[in-house]
């Protein structure tokens, strides 16, 4: 019996397949076509589902943005109301604190006269140039001296027109200047005679103005404005240039930063002390805000100041030191009553406002001016007990 065509003899399957026909290739290539055409249908029926189901995965983080945006701007806010706060109370806490300053600055202000912030400022400011000149370039105090002396004498001679007096302001200016740089370049017996000639001209050019003038003022007014045109220059220039004579002398520059270091001591004491203490008037009728108990601060002060700055400054014994404070302490007291005789004679309370606080330049030299004489006599009299 024949085996069925195209099946091997026998029914061996491990002998190799008949080769197939053209016919039968094509036919298998149209099945695998159909094929891999189903199973694209299948993947493109099954992809939807697939980014369906992919979806909730990723609406998440899309889901949670607005979320956390919402939190950090909670978060934000709260931290801006604390900051809007924490400020808020900072600056009450600083308005209290400079009322209370206000406050406690207007009663100081009432009792003494005086603006206690203005008057500090100034008062360091102008400290830290003198002490500076005097210790690097001592030839810069004397610009300083300088400076101070013309403003003084403009202040002086502008409240004494103010009264009706005939004040001629240039030769005043002229030969207060003279006589400040003639301390400092000149001998000392040159000085002299410098000075007197500076006096002679300011006199001399007042009676030159007033018979030019011709106003009918009296001979009494006339007589009177010779001798103040001469006060003022013996009174500012010449008692200034005696403060540069000292510091032209050998270490002089020292002498000028103790003696005026004493005059800032005794007018402190006297301040801090008549504040806290003082009810009993010194001079009611001159000065009635100098009081006995400012007084007596002013005599501890300057007596710790001379004796530190006698022993570690000038190199003299404790008891000089004493001496010294005592001696300046009487001329800084004597020029400041001084000075507030004449500014209640002119019917002024200060010279000037230029410096807040103080009044004017010739109301801080009042103390200082008469305590440079002194301060020059001390340094002739202790001198040799140094060297000594």
């Amino acid at each position: 019996m024949s085996d069925a065509p195209g099946e091997p003899a026998g029914g061996d399957s491990s002998l190799p397949a008949a080769p197939l026909t053209r016919r039968e290739a094509a036919e298998a290539r149209r099945d695998t076509d159909t094929e891999v055409v189903a199973q694209n249908e299948v993947v493109a029926d099954t992809a939807p589902d697939a980014a369906a189901s992919a979806v909730p995965a990723s609406s998440e983080p899309a889901d949670s943005g607005p979320v956390v945006q919402s939190h950090l701007r909670a978060k934000r806010s709260e931290f801006e109301t604390q900051v809007a706060h924490a400020r808020a109370e900072f600056e009450t806490q600083v308005a209290h604190a400079r009322a209370e300053f206000e406050e406690a600055n207007e009663r100081i202000k009432a009792r003494t006269g005086r603006d206690l912030i203005l008057a500090t400022l100034i008062g360091v400011a102008a400290g830290a140039v003198l002490v500076g000149s005097l210790i690097f370039v001592k030839q810069l105090f004397v610009v300083f001296a300088l400076a101070a002396v013309l403003l003084g004498v403009f202040e002086f001679s502008r409240a004494l027109v103010a009264a009706g007096r005939k004040i001629d302001l240039v030769p005043q200016l002229v030969a207060g200047g003279i006589i400040v740089l003639s301390g400092y370049f000149f001998e000392l017996w040159l000085h002299w005679v410098v000075v007197f000639v500076a006096i002679a001209l300011v006199v001399v050019w007042r009676l030159l103005a007033q018979m030019t003038a011709r106003d009918g003022r009296t001979y009494g007014a006339v007589l009177g404005d010779v001798l103040i045109g001469g006060f003022i220059q013996l009174y500012v220039p010449f008692l200034a240039s005696l403060c540069v004579v000292l510091l032209a002398q050998d270490g002089g520059e020292w002498w000028v930063l103790a003696f005026i270091a004493v005059v800032v001591a005794a007018d402190t004491g006297a301040y801090a002390a008549g504040i806290m203490f003082g009810k009993h008037p010194m001079a009611p009728r001159i000065s009635p805000k100098k009081t006995w108990e400012g007084f007596a601060g002013a005599v501890v002060a300057v007596i710790i100041a001379g004796v530190l700055l006698g022993i570690f400054m000038l190199g003299l014994s404790w008891w000089a030191g004493i001496v010294i404070g005592v001696i300046i302490l009487g001329t800084a007291t004597a020029g400041d009553l001084g000075e507030s005789m004449i500014k209640r004679d002119l019917g002024i309370k200060d010279m000037s406002s230029w410096l807040p606080g103080h009044g004017g330049v010739l109301d801080r030299l009042d103390s200082i001016l008469p305590s440079a004489a002194a301060a020059l006599a001390l340094y002739y009299l202790f001198t040799p007990l140094v060297a000594s």
